[in-house]
């Protein structure tokens, strides 16, 4: 299969690797003893690869995915040597991924033809949130986009500081109220600052609880309500920041925030500390949402989009 093509830039490249080195290393230390003193890819080693699978977060689910494809190729082939299966893996695992349509861009790119480009920005505290939306003003402005930035999580007078140090950081326009304000009124303002400033992007910060579902939905609807008396088709993309490093229960927080609000786009963040990488390739395949963005460390550039065919090279390297 050709599916690895040479994509990202050699810095890029590197920045992914050195991110998935935890994960990486991980998964070929239980590979090696999955496949210890075994010469052909049987029943048992099946059994002990869907095991790696699992404890390495991919998920059940796709985990059987991968496990059905891998055995329906043993049956074509008649005989697969367990030196050959990091290959298949990777070949079976990319061109499961690639029946999605998400997860090919190479750049940060906005649709054409949506000016200002509005997202807003939703997950619980702790995940990366705001840290995500200082590097997604960095890499847009590096474009020569104008970018502006809108404090809405005011229920932290910690949040609206540490968006502020990122907005001065980056040297873009921050719009802010005190700590207990409306999120919709910030957001509001936010919008028509941008549409007067003529801006590229407007990204809104939310509030980072998920205590109760039902407010959680009807403070995110309301915002949504608010922005479109400026920009009526605002939001144009609805992203969820997950923690990758806490594995499964970025599973979870993915199903519960896409049960209260209509999510379009994931970003999986601090997958350069962990070895549960694997979560980036269950989130992929199960949700019907495309990740666009994955966090591989804490340097402003470690933001990278997420490429399937990239990101499955660098994890089964």
């Amino acid at each position: 299969m050709s599916f690895f093509k040479k994509i990202f830039s050699k810095e890029k490249k590197e920045t992914l690797d050195k991110g998935l080195e935890k994960s990486k290393t991980s998964f070929f230390e239980k590979m090696s003893k999955a496949v210890a003193g075994k010469s052909k890819v049987d029943d048992d080693v099946l059994d002990n690869l869907e095991e790696v699978l699992v404890t390495s977060d991919v998920g059940v689910k796709t985990t059987l995915k991968v496990i059905t494809r891998i055995e329906e190729r043993v049956a074509k082939d008649k005989y697969l040597g367990t030196d050959e299966l990091n290959k298949i893996l990777r070949e079976e695992i990319a061109g499961l991924l690639s029946e999605t349509n998400a997860g090919n861009a190479t750049e940060f790119d906005i649709p054409e033809g949506t000016k200002p480009h509005v997202i807003m920005v939703v997950g619980v505290n702790g995940v990366g949130k705001t840290t995500t939306i200082g590097k997604l003003a960095y890499q847009f402005k590096k474009q020569g986009k104008k970018v502006v930035l809108g404090a809405g999580d005011t229920f932290r007078a910690a949040a609206i500081d540490q968006l502020q140090v990122w907005a001065d950081r980056v040297d873009v326009p921050i719009v802010k109220q005190q700590m207990g304000s409306d999120p919709a009124s910030v957001a509001f303002d936010a919008l028509e600052s941008g549409v007067n400033q003529n801006a590229d992007v407007i990204i809104i910060d939310t509030a980072g609880r998920l205590h109760n579902k039902v407010n959680l939905m009807n403070e995110l609807t309301k915002v949504k309500r608010v922005m479109q008396k400026v920009v009526g088709d605002a939001p144009h993309d609805v992203l969820l920041v997950l923690d990758g490093s806490t594995g499964q229960n970025a599973f979870e927080q993915a199903k519960q925030f896409t049960a209260a609000t209509e999510v379009t786009s994931l970003a999986v963040t601090k997958l350069d500390g962990t070895a549960k990488g694997g979560v980036v390739i269950g989130i992929s395949d199960q949700f019907q949402i495309p990740v666009k963005y994955i966090g591989v460390g804490e340097g402003i550039e470690d933001l990278q989009v997420f490429n399937k065919i990239e990101f499955v090279d660098s994890f089964f390297k």
